[in-house]
């Protein structure tokens, strides 16, 4: 940094008035991983997350960012004091990005999803714009490695700045707070010893990239070749998906609906619902290998069955849009799980381990990248 001090940096982070839960999606996570990462960096004095306020206001206690060594910022303060201002979870304005930068600060964009997918289905079906395109000039576009096929082109291009791709991080912080709100008595943890599994899946169905259809025709694959190994079918964030006409008919032609084994629900949290109602989860996603609902199910022992090919050495992998690869890998769960337990927690625990914001490798390449960021022409 040629002598120059170390710096201060913001991640931004959308709050809202009312209740807010840390479980409404992962960015939220997301952002306070990277704040934690760069806390660790040799050439950051301060990180902090910034509010999409003029001041900090209250802040939702289902955020469960109290106690965390997190300190929250507000608009005010950080165009005085913040060196780089990552947007993550708030786009902020156009007009306070430019002072920002007036004053000699970099403005990076941190994109954690799949917006090509996003923004064309949003032109497609009339929905509102996201909001990735403005007028700010970004210093840089990060990304994550899953969004490197598809997205990193309309990245660039749109944003009119180089992408680099950095780490996805996780640490279990969050689910650990989770987990000490559950009832006495109830465990986030695989208990082995059921002869007849309760299968769940949670993906949002909200877009094209993660959706509950293939685990459910998985599910109801496995269960024409083992019936009496599966007890329940859960599809989580399917209950709005129910009442449509079209999914409504595909659904009742199959056994587990017409027989009682499935049922659609609304949303809840991962913990909560696995320790009381779920054994095993059915995952799918498509261009969106990395996810903290992953994360979370190892780190609990689960069985999950899924087809990501960055994890394909954890859990039980099928490829692609496989529904008889992913019943037989749900099959193969329930036959193997109970005895390869110890196996399967350690290689869980080491995938996790290297996700973590305070594992050197992270911390270096998001360092790499902040001093890329400040040695470049503004």
């Amino acid at each position: 940094m040629n002598g120059a001090p170390p710096l201060r940096v913001g991640v931004t982070l959308a709050l809202r008035h009312g209740a807010q839960s840390i479980w409404e999606n992962g960015i939220f996570q997301n952002c306070a991983f990277l704040v934690q990462a760069l806390q660790q960096s040799p050439v950051v004095a301060q990180a902090v997350l910034l509010v999409n306020r003029a001041q900090v206001g209250e802040v939702s206690d289902g955020l469960l960012l109290h106690d965390t060594g997190l300190r929250l910022m507000g608009l005010d303060e950080a165009l005085q004091q913040l060196d780089v201002v990552i947007e993550m979870s708030a786009q902020l304005d156009d007009e306070w990005a430019l002072q920002l930068r007036q004053r000699g600060g970099r403005y990076v964009a941190m994109r954690v999803g799949n917006d090509y997918v996003i923004d064309v289905e949003r032109a497609l079906f009339g929905l509102p714009p996201a909001g990735l395109c403005s007028a700010k000039h970004y210093d840089a576009v990060w990304t994550l490695p899953q969004y490197a096929g598809s997205c990193a082109d309309y990245f660039s291009i749109m944003a009119r700045a180089p992408v680099r791709e950095l780490p996805h991080l996780w640490s279990p912080m969050f689910v650990q707070r989770g987990v000490a709100t559950l009832p006495p008595g109830t465990r986030f943890a695989y208990q082995p010893g059921r002869a007849r599994w309760r299968v769940a899946c949670f993906e949002p169905n909200v877009c094209i990239v993660k959706t509950g259809l293939v685990p459910l025709l998985a599910c109801e694959r496995a269960y024409r070749m083992r019936p009496a190994r599966i007890d329940a079918v859960h599809m989580c964030n399917m209950r709005a998906m129910r009442e449509h006409r079209g999914f409504a008919e595909l659904a009742e032609r199959l056994d587990i609906v017409r027989e009682g084994v499935a049922a659609f629900h609304a949303r809840y949290p991962t913990c909560e619902f696995m320790a009381g109602f779920g054994d095993c989860v059915v995952s799918h996603q498509w261009e969106n290998e990395q996810n903290y609902l992953y994360y979370e199910l190892l780190w609990g022992a689960y069985p999950l069955v899924h087809n990501s090919r960055r994890l394909r050495y954890v859990g039980y992998h099928y490829e692609d849009f496989d529904c008889e690869s992913a019943a037989q890998a749900l099959l193969r769960a329930m036959e193997r799980h109970d005895h390869e337990l110890p196996g399967y927690r350690d290689a869980a625990r080491a995938l996790l381990r290297t996700l973590h914001p305070a594992y050197a490798p992270n911390v270096d390449c998001y360092t790499r990248e902040l001093l890329r960021v400040i040695a470049a022409d503004g």
